[in-house]
């Protein structure tokens, strides 16, 4: 089995480093939730701007874990650019079909750097808050999360990885690879200011699973939380689920297609999701999620 892990860790690996793409940035997607409205373009634009965007997704994805229900959800993203680099943003997502008006807001911010022509990156600070009487939806089993992200333009395709640190009672840490190409057209579809857009990418996530306790407690998996191991409560052999081992997570192929004005753009994509090393109540299933991404940018 560890050998098998590996052939597939270098096999992504030789991926990230061999691909990617140019692309016009414009919001930033800076956690593993998926559930924001941020599009796939991913250059840093040193413009002062302001960002508002909305999101339909099909089901909530949290570093490329699902529940064992379906939650489809609206979230906006507002952020604001300045021309030093600096950005602030905050989101909030609805999850349909329950009675919240509001099941999570995240507020943050960060800086947009610019070490060469071809490497770039961000660092940035998300707050998580979460409404009480939330749908029991999987996500962070903390409130806080740092997030660095350097990214590579090899002219014909981009790679980027990304480390996340979620902090609180309890932590979890994940690393992201991901390779894209983007692609546009040479040509106007209702006239000479808007064209088409299309970014594949391939991306893993490595990470630790303190978050699957946060689950079963939400939802009363009591079976699957006395089998969880948690350092320092009861160090025992005995136990199935090690969820502070660092292990591969994730592997998943996206692909979005855009329609892009000046100032806005609307992009539809769809995601096969390929989960490995699943633990406690959550699903180990194959799954394709859909969204909808509309964002104007004012500036």
């Amino acid at each position: 089995m560890y050998y098998r892990k590996m052939k597939y860790f270098c096999a992504l690996l030789f991926l990230v480093i061999g691909y990617t793409a140019s692309a016009e940035t414009i919001l930033l997607d800076s956690t593993g939730h998926e559930n924001h409205a941020a599009a796939d373009t991913d250059t840093v634009v040193r413009k002062r701007s302001v960002s508002i965007g909305v999101n339909y997704g099909s089901d909530v994805l949290f570093f490329g874990r699902t529940g064992p229900i379906t939650y489809p959800f609206m979230s906006t993203d507002v952020i604001y650019n300045a021309k030093t680099g600096f950005f602030v943003y905050g989101s909030a997502l609805k999850v349909l079909g329950y009675n919240a008006f509001v099941d999570e807001i995240d507020l943050g911010g960060g800086y947009l750097y610019k070490y060469s022509k071809k490497l770039s990156g961000t660092i940035s600070y998300t707050r998580f808050l979460f409404n009480e009487d939330a749908a029991l939806i999987i996500k962070s089993a903390s409130s806080n999360d740092i997030n660095f992200k350097n990214s590579f333009d090899w002219k014909f395709a981009k790679s980027s990885i990304t480390i996340d640190y979620l902090f609180g009672k309890p932590n979890d840490h994940f690393v992201t690879l991901n390779t894209s190409k983007y692609i546009e057209t040479s040509f106007g579809i209702f006239d000479d200011k808007d064209y088409l857009s299309f970014n594949p990418s391939i991306t893993a996530i490595f990470g630790t699973q303190n978050f699957v306790q946060k689950f079963s407690v939400d939802n009363k998996y009591r079976l699957d939380l006395d089998n969880i191991f948690v350092p320092g409560e009861g160090d025992l052999p005995s136990f199935r689920y090690d969820n502070g081992k660092f292990n591969i997570l994730n592997y998943s192929i996206k692909i979005p297609i855009a329609y892009n004005r000046p100032h806005y753009t609307f992009e539809a994509s769809w995601k096969y999701s390929i989960p490995l090393n699943v633990e406690g109540p959550l699903k180990n299933r194959h799954e394709v999620f859909f969204n909808l991404t509309f964002f104007y940018l004012f500036y």
